[in-house]
């Protein structure tokens, strides 16, 4: 497997672009002189200025659902022939309120949108990186993959299956030049709470969220130096630790205290 590089180069794929953890990781391939393809299911327009502003040597848009064949479609005709040398696959997002309580369609979205999208763009560009042995990928997992998601069990059921996924897939290329590298943030101070309907939880009203750009940088910078994963944030490295040794049913009970809203 290929060790330790300075910089990124070459056509780059980012998903989940627009805002948050993907708009800094475009930041960080932009100021590497990377050739982008940003993909986001809204408006590109700010991550494009963005990109061109921190230098990237070229900037395609795709603006698409990834939760759905048409949206990887388009992904997929953008980026043509080419062989992308970089994918930061950070398109995902999540639902709060108790399972039952929730809406077939939007769980069926966050399942697709997490779990479908990323395998197959994943499994579609990884071969592309496979025949030409040379490639990296950063995957968005998450802390919350280790956890029983009481009140918002389907992310974090979608993101125990990708954080998995990524070191089932490192090992698969172990004897290749392609990277595989898995960035596990806790809470970061992104619109998530927002669009997941988690305002009005503990966890949604926390001020002690990470930085967006302190979690990019160091899922770039796991990338950059070849490892298999990261937990950005000294506390969410505790909560990680703590989450092989304690009871799954404790585990399930905390957070169920961070995530069940206010007005239940």
């Amino acid at each position: 497997m290929a060790g330790k590089i300075d910089k990124l180069s070459g056509p780059c794929v980012i998903t989940g672009a627009s805002s948050g953890i993907g708009l800094e990781l475009t930041k960080l391939a932009a100021r590497d002189g990377c050739d982008l393809i940003l993909a986001a299911d809204r408006d590109l327009g700010a991550a494009e200025a963005t990109a061109r502003q921190c230098g990237a040597a070229g900037v395609e848009t795709v603006e698409a659902d990834l939760a759905t064949p048409k949206g990887l479609q388009a992904l997929v005709t953008a980026i043509g022939d080419r062989t992308p040398e970089v994918l930061l696959a950070n398109a995902g997002h999540g639902l709060g309120e108790a399972f039952l309580d929730q809406e077939w369609k939007d769980i069926a979205h966050v399942i697709h949108t997490n779990v479908t999208g990323t395998t197959w763009l994943l499994h579609h560009i990884g071969r592309k990186m496979r025949a030409k042995n040379a490639g990296r990928i950063l995957v968005t997992g998450s802390i919350a993959g280790h956890i029983p998601g009481a009140f918002q069990l389907v992310y974090n059921s979608t993101k125990s299956y990708v954080d998995y996924f990524c070191f089932g897939l490192r090992n698969e290329l172990k004897d290749t030049d392609v990277v595989v590298s898995c960035l596990m943030p806790g809470p970061t101070d992104t619109d998530f709470f927002d669009r997941a309907g988690m305002e009005n939880t503990d966890v949604g009203k926390s001020d002690s969220k990470d930085d967006p750009a302190m979690v990019a940088e160091a899922g770039y910078k796991a990338l950059l130096e070849g490892d298999a994963h990261t937990v950005s944030g000294f506390m969410n490295k505790i909560q990680d630790m703590f989450a092989g040794v304690i009871p799954d049913t404790v585990l399930a009970q905390m957070h169920r205290r961070m995530a069940e809203p206010d007005d239940r």
